[in-house]
């Protein structure tokens, strides 16, 4: 059951609900979210659950309806984030592991785990202990590759997982690897999974050979029940009649398992395919249904290869699908997982440097499930403290003030342009330096109170954007509305949750939706699908090289005023064209106080840093004003 708790309920009240429900043999865990704080309560006994309501501090008791308790979407609304080692999987992120079959020998292992990483890999796989249908086959090389696998994961800092076959092995196996990985042939393995459970490491569970969707689930609460609340589900193929792949991809299960449980889950398409060239094609199917990551065969041999040679990547074929699958990410509304070097870790999330990383503030501008919001999940761990702001301007002073430690701000959309607030504000802030950037789809809904019509809606409000970036739906299906703008997205959907007037609606994300307990009158209402925002990540300079370390610089953002003279813009467009400063965005911007004087904000890609500090001296001496707004690396799909 589900316990509802009273807001006010205090820690005493807690922990009376907490001994009757032990005192009645039920499991309890707390789960706390953004509106309320609940208590999951398994067990075997049945209880009549006035027995409950009626205790002090308990709002409401939920039934839960599903024979899997714990990993039951009604039990726990959010998704699940699962940590391993230092990558994080589920929410907005797309984790990729990777790695051979079978660890074949120490070479070969440290070989494959180089490349893997250095494509964008954050996970290492490798069998040591390999359940084959043949007693002759290649059976691994048992706690001898789990050295070597333990030796490749420290050497490229990476988190490793391998696959148990024997309770046994639990204890021996568990200084060597960060996940346990439950295969298909051992998911209804129940004693191994209750075993695995207690240790509460990470697991990845995968789907048995003929499982339904509901054994599968249940071999997760095996593991929930038995202590192990960090699970990831994989898809990895069915056994049908179909004879053309190893076995059959049920990508639906996609979907239905994320409607069912929080658990994250992933593909396997090494399996389910069974063959080197429909790995590509069905990792982009995974990732485009929704899943949190892929589990991907590579090996630098395959053809020599001592297990599923046939099913393996090549290293270059693994790093063209990476940088496929980082196209796609923000279609799907998601980015790929990355690891962050010590440095930047210690500075920014949370290592002795600062004793509470909660404490690290990033500002956006909007309301709670602003597009600017999901920008920063996507780029920043989830223990960063999103600060909300009412204005661009207020989120750059936040900044500037050391209130918050970044800011994510937009800069441009595909549909409306460039957003000029966030350059002038940029232009007027000389402590402030653009560090990254963001690409993220922006799917705009139509969004109302619970129970509510597109026939009863009389007024919406959006940003003025958002009812730009939707006037196809508008004019066509919405004609008899009235659209009013509003400072923002999400602003506009805690304005009519405010008002509880069932005839108004807004337009903004499903994030905004969902953390206001709104409903989704109509999903993906803009006038075109290609409806991209581009997010500067902006922060004090002494905190630039801390952000920059991250990732290769690849883009420059500068600012020039030039001469009054003719040809002084030719001139300095000269100096770009000589050293190759290759511009991807020219605008220009009136200057504060100067009227119909203007300055040019020019974005390139970045030149070596030698030619860069040359190009930089010309620049300067051509121009009547020069300043670099920062280096950064560019997120370009």
């Amino acid at each position: 059951m589900v316990i509802i708790l009273k807001k006010q309920i205090t820690e005493a009240q807690k922990g009376a609900i907490k001994e009757f429900l032990k005192s009645r043999s039920f499991k309890v865990k707390e789960i706390v979210g953004q509106e309320e704080t609940i208590f999951g309560a398994v067990g075997i006994n049945r209880i009549d659950v006035r027995e409950v309501e009626i205790l002090e501090g308990v709002a409401k008791v939920i039934p839960i309806s599903k024979p899997y308790k714990l990993a039951s979407r009604e039990l726990k609304k959010s998704d699940t984030i699962v940590e391993v080692g230092k990558v994080k999987i589920g929410g907005q992120r797309i984790a990729i592991i990777a790695g051979p079959c079978a660890v074949e020998s120490r070479e070969q292992i440290m070989t494959i785990a180089k490349q893997v990483k250095e494509s964008g890999a954050v996970i290492l796989r490798g069998g040591a202990f390999k359940p084959r249908t043949s007693p002759y086959a290649f059976q691994g090389l048992g706690e001898e590759g789990l050295k070597y696998l333990k030796e490749a994961g420290e050497t490229y800092d990476m988190p490793v997982t391998t696959e148990i076959v024997n309770p046994n092995d639990v204890e021996m196996m568990l200084p060597y690897i960060d996940m346990f990985q439950i295969g298909a042939r051992n998911m209804q393995n129940f004693e191994l999974l209750k075993a695995v459970g207690q240790t509460g490491k990470p697991v990845l569970l995968k789907r048995g050979l003929a499982a339904t969707i509901e054994e599968w689930l249940m071999a997760s609460e095996y593991l929930m029940a038995s202590g192990c609340d960090q699970i990831v589900l994989c898809e990895r193929g069915i056994r049908t009649y179909e004879q053309a792949t190893r076995n059959t991809l049920d990508i639906s299960a996609i979907p239905v398992v994320q409607k069912l449980t929080h658990l994250p889950i992933i593909g396997d398409p090494s399996h389910a395919t069974g063959l080197r060239d429909m790995v590509s094609p069905v990792s982009l199917a995974i990732i485009a249904a929704g899943a949190s990551g892929l589990m991907v065969e590579v090996h630098n041999n395959p053809d020599a290869a001592f297990s599923d040679g046939p099913q393996s990547l090549f290293p270059q074929q693994f790093e063209k699908l990476i940088r496929d699958i980082q196209a796609l990410a923000p279609v799907v509304g998601k980015s790929l997982e990355r690891i962050l070097p010590p440095r930047a870790e210690v500075e920014i999330w949370g290592g002795p440097a600062l004793a509470d990383a909660e404490s690290v503030k990033i500002a956006f501008q909007g309301e709670r499930g602003a597009y600017s919001e999901l920008a920063i999940h996507s780029l920043f761990d989830d223990k960063a403290d999103a600060l909300p702001c009412r204005t661009f301007r207020e989120a750059f002073d936040a900044v500037a003030k050391g209130e918050a430690r970044y800011g994510v701000l937009p800069v441009e959309n595909t549909l409306g342009g460039t957003i000029n607030e966030t350059l002038d504000l940029l232009h007027s802030h000389p402590n402030l330096t653009v560090v990254g950037e963001k690409q993220i789809r922006v799917i705009h809904n139509l969004i109302g109170l619970p129970g509510s019509s597109i026939q009863g809606i009389t007024k919406v409000f959006s940003h003025p954007q958002g009812l730009a970036q939707c006037e196809d739906f508008l004019t066509k299906e919405l004609a008899h509305a009235e659209a009013l703008p509003f400072f923002d997205t999400a602003g506009a959907v805690a304005h009519i949750s405010q008002l509880k007037n069932p005839t108004y609606a807004a337009i903004a994300s499903s994030v905004a939706a969902r953390y206001h307990s709104m409903e989704i009158l109509k999903e993906a209402i803009e006038s075109d699908s290609n409806n991209f925002t581009r997010f500067y990540v902006i922060c004090r300079q002494e905190y630039a090289e801390v952000y920059r370390s991250t990732a290769k610089i690849d883009r420059v953002a500068f600012v020039f005023a030039v001469k009054d003279r003719p040809g002084s813009l030719f001139d300095v467009l000269r100096i770009l064209s000589k050293y190759g400063l290759n511009m991807k965005k020219l605008e220009s911007r009136p200057i504060l106080g100067k009227p119909w004087e203007y300055s040019f904000f020019v974005e390139a890609e970045m030149i070596e840093d030698e030619l860069f500090e040359k190009a930089t001296e010309e620049l300067i001496a051509s121009s009547a004003s020069f300043r670099i707004l920062g280096t950064f690396h560019g997120d370009r799909r």
